[in-house]
């Protein structure tokens, strides 16, 4: 059975949705990293908030791991290159606290605004210092936004609503997407300079920390208020306590920071300062969406294959999963037969989608393609990770898509090209369910593989057949299909044969020295292997 464990408190209802698409869910928050690696190996999947840190020594002991669910956005405490490297798919929740983090930089910005939270003690000590607390207005201000994806896209809309003028730095905002949401789009210093608030609203990355550092305080606008709720570590907090009490920034509001729990900061003295616990998605919605979408998104991928808000793989709604289920079945074994035959180091691999499977989602075909392909080559290699391990390895990876059909409805085509020269296998799906090899290096053949296969290059000359069969017989082995095929008669040929077992290096030397034979490789499919005893 599938296994999965919620390692954080969060809504009863995930483990209720886990258990009703017939997981087995165990809840266990707040182990220790010890108790947790002594836990871990049997479990497939771990879903996550913020507390539990999914560090490489968890992954290591996790061997059965296949996907690592945040509920929530960030992705700080889980190790993803780790995850990546392991084959374990890591997703988060983005739409899920969008709103309520949003609502949240809002409610900041006003708090900052009319020094609410001082003015609430000073009142409560009973000193009625109306005179004391004069704050600025929201109404015709300009607010900068640094990052404006879902949630800054949504700040811009509350922003509006107070009649601000909004600007925005985001390096991956297209001008069309800047004028749906009525923003500005500007560089960095144009932002620091004409803003009298800045909010950030991007994630924590080598390009984004320490943004706002004395540098870039210095260019901002004399008198600005700063609100995050974002990223601890987007702002150098030593430089904003700087400038905080220069008064050259007039306030912040952070509810988050470099260190948290953050319980002892100097930014705490500061009295131009207003400090939330990272409370930026704590509302009962908000924790009750993410924690339903973690579940509902682990499920499909554990069950279906489907792939939602993964960080580090390509997309699979779950509508197309089933659509993609036999592409992805016939891509893994093109994969697996073109890295077999490749004999030597890959340096580039081209795939190429024809006809119908052409308007399919093929980023993931493309990846498991090369999953198949580097399987004979190293060991835990698939879907997830291939596509790093190609690019580490310097072997540059082409994907072309043709809807017009050919010869076939659909018809994958992987060409290799290795230091020995260029391979090319070509596969379709007959009743668009069953996977067939139609085409090596140009060779027209017609096969279905199956868990072990005989495959052989030689000349096309009488007796071959004969002396082929004559050997594999004396040689115990039982021949289950039989398939040929050949550029032009005396030419080139090949065979595909498929075999009970797994054919033994003995045999295969016998068989390299047969006259005529260019070419002989056994072929294993793991994979079809263990689907045919399931079916067993």
């Amino acid at each position: 059975m599938i296994k999965v464990l919620i390692a954080d408190s969060m809504s009863p209802r995930a483990a209720e949705i886990f258990r009703s698409r017939g997981l087995q869910v165990d809840e266990r928050p707040g182990l220790a990293a010890k108790d947790l690696a002594a836990i871990v190996g049997p479990y497939h999947g771990i879903a996550v908030r913020s507390s539990t840190k999914i560090t490489a020594e968890i992954l290591e002991a996790a061997r059965a791991l296949k996907v690592v669910g945040r509920a929530g956005i960030g992705v700080d405490n889980i190790d993803v290159p780790a995850a990546t490297a392991r084959g374990v798919a890591v997703m988060n929740t983005p739409f899920g606290n969008s709103i309520t983090t949003a609502e949240h930089a809002i409610a900041m910005m006003l708090a900052l605004a009319r020094q609410i939270p001082e003015a609430d003690g000073s009142t409560r000590a009973g000193k009625w210092e109306k005179n004391r607390f004069m704050g600025v207005e929201l109404f015709n201000k300009t607010l900068g936004l640094i990052g404006c994806g879902n949630i800054g896209s949504v700040v811009a809309n509350r922003a509006q609503g107070l009649k601000m003028r909004v600007l925005a730095y985001d390096p991956f905002l297209s001008v069309d997407r800047a004028q749906e949401l009525g923003v500005e789009r500007v560089e960095l210093d144009d932002l620091l300079a004409r803003a009298d608030f800045i909010s950030l609203h991007t994630p924590l990355t080598e390009q984004t920390r320490n943004i706002l550092d004395a540098k870039a305080l210095a260019k901002a606008k004399k008198g600005v208020r700063i609100i995050n709720c974002a990223r601890g570590g987007l702002i150098a907090e030593d430089a904003l306590h700087a400038a905080l009490t220069s008064g050259h920034v007039a306030g912040a509001a952070l509810d988050v920071f470099a260190t948290e729990p953050a319980k002892d900061s100097p930014l705490f003295k500061l009295p131009n300062v207003v400090a939330t616990p990272h409370l930026g998605a704590s509302t009962t919605e908000a924790q009750e969406n993410v924690a339903l979408q973690i579940a509902e998104q682990m499920s499909d991928f554990l069950l279906l294959g489907a792939v939602t808000n993964a960080l580090n793989m390509a997309s699979v709604s779950a509508e197309d999963a089933p659509k993609l289920k036999p592409y992805m079945k016939l891509a893994e074994q093109l994969g697996g037969f073109a890295g077999q035959i490749t004999e030597s180091g890959l340096k580039r691999v081209r795939v190429d989608f024809q006809g119908h499977v052409a308007s399919l989602n093929t980023r993931p075909l493309a990846a498991v393609v090369l999953e198949g392909l580097l399987s004979p080559l190293m060991s835990s290699v698939n879907m997830v990770n291939a596509p790093v391990v190609a690019r580490e390895r310097g072997i540059e990876i082409i994907e072309s898509k043709n809807e017009t059909a050919g010869d076939y409805t659909s018809l994958i085509r992987i060409t290799v090209e290795s230091e020995a020269g260029t391979r090319c296998v070509a596969g379709t799906l007959f009743a668009n369910q069953k996977p067939r090899v139609v085409e090596v290096d140009a060779t027209a053949v017609e096969a279905e593989l199956g868990p072990h296969m005989l495959f052989l290059m030689n000349d096309d000359k009488p007796g071959f057949i004969g002396n082929l069969g004559s050997l594999l017989g004396s040689a115990g082995v039982n021949i289950a299909t039989f398939h040929l095929g050949r550029d032009t008669p005396g030419g080139n040929a090949i065979a595909l044969i498929e075999v009970d077992d797994r054919v033994p290096d003995a045999v295969l030397t016998r068989l390299r020295a047969l006259p005529l034979v260019r070419q002989a490789r056994a072929l294993h499919f793991p994979g079809m292997q263990r689907a045919q005893a399931r079916a067993a």
